[in-house]
């Protein structure tokens, strides 16, 4: 593999059953510098594979005998395979399976008719994690090397083992932020187009059920002026209304029309959640005071932290040291609050429940939330939002910041809040976010965050 001028060859592998598209592909890739091999079918890949190890393969998904998820398998199941990246290849008018495609060890994915440049810029992408990965393995190699002769000596390992040990750790988290990076981005730009095509079905649908709801309500109208008009229908008329039951009919037509609306309602926020995936590298830098953002989203929380007829109120600590002003993305940072504050009044749901059980209790059991903010070090502040609610059960808490991962029930979550917090703490914002959490005991979220760093 070449990486002379930031730009990497490989050796390609397509498979492919289509002479055409195997052409195409062909022409492609030779005009960009990339070395290339093709064969037909799945059993071909997995023999020529055998004799020389490609970089990338192109697989397609339907091709007769063995399809390109059972080639995959088998080249994810060899050691001496495992690690070539995989890109799937998949028409438009095809079954695709994009969760199967991931499952079995694919990393990326490309639809039919091809875009030139889209090709491109993911054989080169999955080509730069290959390199990377190989270089530090490498490098970990001669490491490895180096550590064994300092073993000779015990004064040299002492002094130097600890430099040896912090690059090896910096080399991996810069392998994970290779992967990570690479993973988020596609993962984003799915986001957007599901986000644009499912928000304009759902409008269509949403603006439409508030016709079909007055069109009801005149019909439901129009048959009950006959009903006063014509008293005593005759018999036919008479057994169709027993049989439609036109009583139940007119009550439950609206709810059913309401139940579509709120469904309707709920997928456009799972929508608005995609689209601010997709979005969170759109944001004005400058300069602000942290303590107006908290404040701020705290009165957009206002009627969810109130007292109502079957739920206690949330109570708001707030202990705000004196920090500085901060340079940062503050509509990003606003969101990430939000985000975390709604997470916490759902977890004191059940604690706010059964409200007069609860007076009698010990004001430690009454619901609540903390924000705390503090001086961390001299380049970085600490936010934390805690509450004593019931808490993330250890076996899950590494997961809650992955994409669509979510612990509240169906219907309550996305699984996008905490993922798109975390993109926004740690890759905007260079900092940490993380969460201590026990069960019935509540949950605490930290933001790390530098004072300054640079938007570039």
């Amino acid at each position: 593999m070449n990486n002379s001028n930031h730009k990497i060859t490989g050796n390609i592998l397509i498979v492919d059953d289509i002479p055409e598209n195997i052409k195409l592909l062909s022409q492609i890739l030779k005009n960009a510098g990339h070395r290339v091999r093709a064969v037909t079918n799945g059993k071909m890949a997995l023999k020529t594979i055998n004799f020389q190890v490609p970089d990338l393969i192109l697989l397609d998904i339907n091709m007769p005998e063995m399809n390109g998820y059972e080639v995959c398998e088998q080249l994810k199941a060899n050691q001496e395979t495992q690690n070539i990246p995989v890109i799937f290849v998949s028409a438009l008018d095809e079954v695709f399976n994009k969760v199967k495609a991931f499952s079995v060890g694919g990393l990326d994915y490309i639809i039919k008719p091809f875009n030139l440049e889209e090709v491109l810029i993911r054989i080169q992408n999955q080509l730069q994690i290959n390199y990377s990965r190989r270089l530090i393995i490498k490098q970990n190699l001669m490491l490895e090397e180096k550590n064994k002769k300092l073993l000779t000596s015990q004064t040299l390992l002492s002094k130097k083992s600890e430099s040896l040990e912090q690059t090896l750790r910096e080399l991996k988290q810069a392998q994970v932020k290779i992967i990570q990076s690479a993973k988020m981005a596609g993962l984003g730009q799915l986001a957007a187009g599901i986000a644009h095509e499912v928000n304009n079905s759902i409008n269509f649908i949403d603006n439409n059920l508030d016709y079909a709801n007055s069109y009801l309500q005149e019909l439901l109208n129009l048959v009950k002026l006959y009903q006063e008009e014509f008293p005593s229908p005759n018999q036919k008329i008479q057994k169709n209304l027993e049989d439609i039951d036109l009583d139940f009919l007119s009550d439950d037509l609206p709810q059913l029309i309401s139940s579509m609306k709120k469904g309707a309602e709920r997928i456009q926020k799972i929508v608005d959640s995609l689209s601010n995936f997709s979005r969170i590298n759109q944001a004005e830098y400058k300069l602000v005071d942290i303590h107006q953002g908290i404040e701020s989203t705290l009165a957009l929380l206002k009627s969810r932290l109130e007292e109502t007829d079957n739920l206690l109120p949330v109570k708001i600590i707030k202990e705000y040291a004196e920090i500085p002003q901060i340079k940062c993305y503050p509509n990003q940072l606003n969101q990430v609050f939000l985000n975390l504050l709604n997470n916490a009044i759902d977890f004191l749901e059940a604690k706010r429940q059964n409200k007069i059980e609860q007076q009698i209790n010990s004001e430690q059991q009454l619901p609540k939330i903390w924000i705390i903010t503090e001086l961390a070090t001299n380049e970085k502040i600490l936010i934390k939002i805690g509450d004593n609610g019931v808490g993330i059960d250890e076996s899950i808490i590494q997961r809650i910041f992955e994409p669509f991962f979510t612990t509240k029930k169906i219907g309550k979550g996305t699984g996008l809040g905490l993922s798109v917090s975390y993109q926004i703490i740690v890759e905007q914002h260079h900092g940490k976010l993380t969460c201590d959490s026990k069960i019935d005991e509540g949950s605490t979220f930290m933001i790390e965050i530098p004072i300054n760093f640079s938007s570039k």
